[in-house]
């Protein structure tokens, strides 16, 4: 059984603010997160090992977007999310 089986997947966008570490300045970025929502009926012809990880499973998002560029025209480098959260729970 494969995680699609499970779960409804759509792209969504969050909005957060960051601080670039090189230039020192804070800006709102557009993140992406993959949203994996719950299939309201399960698939079927499912053993029992599957049924019990389908009841168990929660609706989750999963960070897709690993690094931003900075937005000053000065800067312009890359750097990496200073979160490390990448996974979260709804």
């Amino acid at each position: 059984m494969h995680e699609r089986d499970i779960f409804d997947e759509k792209q969504e966008i969050k909005r957060a603010s960051y601080a670039c570490p090189h230039c020192r300045e804070r800006n709102d970025y557009d993140v992406r997160w993959m949203k994996r929502t719950k299939k309201k009926n399960g698939p079927r012809n499912l053993a029992e090992q599957d049924r019990a990880r389908y009841e168990k499973s929660k609706d989750y998002m999963v960070r897709i977007d690993d690094q931003l560029m900075c937005k000053n025209m000065r800067c312009r480098k890359r750097f990496e999310i200073p979160s490390s959260q990448s996974v979260v729970f709804i």
